[in-house]
């Protein structure tokens, strides 16, 4: 006779009814127990995300991606239209005068969130990206304010680290700029923080700042290069041009490599004695003649005034160097570390 047995659910759900199962009789006399099977594990709705991560039903991307680190391209970086352009023009005035005076590096970053970064985990990544201050010399500084967090952050480098120790960023934040973020004045906030920040890094005993312009402006180009170019450039002006030309040229060209006034009317007047003695002497005269012969024999006159009318153009080329210092008017590390050193606080 057929022995039936009805088993309940380990688990109920909602939706899953009782399993009422038969089991058939056992045909072997030894008398053992017959095995019942197990009921099934309890469903578990498929439509239940996982804790890891939210997935985004549009593209089946994750939420929680950090933010992105913005370019380094300005000592303010404003992501949220707070600073107006007066304002943020004379922070950018002040910061690359502290650098030109001191050779540290300090940038304000203002974000609309770090999330889901904390301010820490995040100004340590902008740190690390943008290499605030001196290779060598770490003396770099990162003012980050994450606006809609209400969260800030002084991120120091490990050379400012005994001018600017962990207690007195968070004096700075608390004394300096709190206040003013929580009166609604965020400009007047990030002004006092960097007010501070560079009366610290004024007092503290940095290497000399190294003449970065000239070093750029000259990076493609050999010491002897440069030497071989003036001298010619030089040569062509005091031979070819007349007194006031080599005069000028001599100025301009002092100018250049001393960038002081006293190097220019020194050099100025050096030029107009030279050119005159060389002009009494009958050697630029030869020179024209020479020169008209060598621009196809067009006569002196014609030859000349092509070859040193090309000349003069391509001296104005030169004047690149005005779109070298508009370069230089950009901004970017230069190879700092940071150590974690600095605080954070909130408004």
């Amino acid at each position: 006779m057929p022995v039936s047995a009805q088993l309940a659910p380990a688990a109920q759900h909602d939706a899953v009814p009782p399993v009422i199962r038969t089991i058939p009789p056992v045909s072997s006399g030894t008398g053992a127990a017959p095995v019942v099977p197990l009921a099934p594990a309890p469903e578990t709705s498929a439509s239940t995300p996982s804790r890891a991560s939210t997935v985004s039903p549009a593209d089946g991307s994750t939420t929680n991606a950090p933010a992105g680190v913005p370019a380094l391209q300005a000592r303010v970086t404003d992501l949220t239209g707070t600073l107006d352009t007066a304002r943020r023009q004379g922070l950018e005035q002040r910061l690359a005068a502290l650098e030109q005076r001191k050779g540290a590096q300090v940038a304000v970053l203002i974000v609309p969130t770090t999330a889901p970064d904390t301010i820490e985990q995040f100004a340590t990544r902008v740190f690390d990206a943008w290499k605030l201050g001196r290779k060598g010399t770490d003396d770099g500084v990162l003012l980050i304010m994450a606006k809609n967090d209400r969260t800030l952050r002084i991120e120091v480098g490990y050379g400012l680290e005994g001018a600017i120790p962990d207690a007195m960023a968070g004096r700075i934040i608390r004394e300096q700029i709190v206040p003013r973020l929580q009166a609604g004045d965020y400009a007047g906030g990030i002004e006092a923080g960097v007010a501070a920040i560079e009366k610290l890094v004024d007092g503290e005993a940095l290497p000399a700042p190294s003449a970065n312009s000239d070093e750029s402006m000259f990076s493609g180009f050999s010491v002897s290069e440069l030497d071989l170019a003036f001298v010619i450039g030089m040569t062509v002006l005091f031979l070819a041009g007349s007194t006031l030309v080599a005069g000028l040229g001599a100025a301009v060209a002092s100018w250049f490599f001393f960038g002081t006034w006293w190097a220019v009317v020194a050099g100025g007047v050096a030029g107009l004695l030279l050119s005159g003695v060389l002009g009494v002497l009958g050697v630029k005269r030869l020179f024209r003649e020479w020169l008209g012969r060598g621009g196809g024999g067009g006569g002196s006159g014609g030859g000349f005034g092509g070859g040193f009318g090309g000349g003069r153009g391509g001296r104005g080329g030169f004047g690149g160097g005005g779109g070298f210092r508009g370069g230089f008017g950009g901004f970017g590390g230069g190879g700092g570390r940071s150590g974690g050193g600095g605080a954070s606080g909130r408004w």
